[in-house]
């Protein structure tokens, strides 16, 4: 087959060197010193047996991130670049429970491994690894500004060592706020659970004022709660059925993916039209959602890691905001 192919191709060569190629032993040294020409790439990338080492630092716990590390994953396979788990590529994962002293020791356990590249899912983990390392490039996927929380210099140019994808919620918790009111007509009082410690300072926010802003021209009350924990979590609820709300708001943070089974249930049990923020919530058993598409975001990383295994530095690539949205 090899020979055939050979001899329609050598057709337009001169007629010197078509007689040498018809004997078979000129055929066969054409054909193995072609298919070395052609494989040459490969071949020396196979020789060099690098192993390139990516650590996924994830503020919630790995299992409740599943679905989305398989999204990293099957990113790096569509690049189509030879990327392959356990041969030349290996992902160590850390899920540290959002708590952020869990964190720092799991960040510090990736540096110590030496890793090429950090890719980092929320704030808290965005923060563990620029307090660890400004040397290690670090990949972020975050819901909240990152030039206002201190991690890049600006969208466009980040400068140091972090760059990545961020959905920055600004615009959205509006639009969450319009579409929760629409389903629930002649709502007067909706409650909002943030993740932040301090009410005060989630409503000095700017997705707080632009939830309040739609409010005030709704006529709607905001009762802003804060839940960390499962007792948080619970106790926040009851706060919402002391005060007679009739909707929920839940502000996008990595702790609510771990606790979204417990909070699906109470809004349930309660009768409280929820929005969330991922559609994973839905898919558990709530009633709707609106954000930027994760799983597409989680795809997107990859190709920040191929840049930055290939010799781009982090602050020569800019940082991406949502291209898709889903319900």
């Amino acid at each position: 087959m090899i020979e055939r192919s050979w001899m329609r191709f050598l057709g337009s060569l001169s007629d010197n060197l078509k007689s040498k190629i018809q004997n078979r032993k000129w055929v066969g040294i054409f054909a193995v010193v072609l298919t070395f020409a052609l494989c040459g790439a490969r071949v020396e990338a196979q020789q060099s047996g690098k192993i390139s080492r990516i650590g996924l630092l994830i503020s919630p716990a790995a299992t409740e991130m599943a679905p989305f590390i398989d999204a990293f994953r099957q990113g790096l396979r569509d690049l189509g670049y030879g990327y392959i788990e356990g041969k030349n590529i290996v992902l160590e994962i850390r899920g540290g429970g959002a708590e952020f002293a869990r964190i720092s020791g799991l960040v510090a356990e990736l540096v110590s491994l030496k890793v090429d590249i950090i890719v980092a899912e929320g704030g808290p983990a965005v923060l563990a690894a620029k307090k660890a390392t400004s040397t290690i490039p670090i990949v972020m996927r975050v819901g909240t500004d990152p030039v206002e929380a201190g991690f890049v210099d600006s969208l466009a140019h980040p400068g140091g060592n972090i760059t990545g994808v961020a959905s920055i919620t600004v615009g959205l918790s509006g639009k969450r706020f319009e579409l929760l009111a629409e389903a629930v007509p002649g709502v007067q009082r909706i409650a909002v659970l943030t993740a932040e410690s301090d009410p005060a300072r989630f409503m000095a926010r700017n997705t707080y004022k632009e939830m309040e802003a739609a409010a005030r021209v709704l006529g709607v009350k905001l009762q802003v709660l804060s839940a960390r924990d499962t007792d948080t979590i619970d106790n926040a609820f009851l706060a919402m059925t002391k005060e007679r709300a009739q909707a929920l708001v839940v502000i996008p943070n990595p702790r609510y993916f771990q606790h979204r089974e417990l909070i699906i249930k109470h809004a349930t049990k309660n009768r409280l039209p929820t929005i969330y923020f991922q559609r994973i919530f839905v898919e558990n058993g709530g009633l709707m959602s609106y954000a930027a598409d994760y799983i597409d975001e989680y795809r997107r990383l990859a190709i920040y890691v191929d840049k930055i295994l290939k010799g781009t530095k982090p602050a020569d690539l800019p940082v991406e905001q949502p291209k898709r949205l889903n319900w």
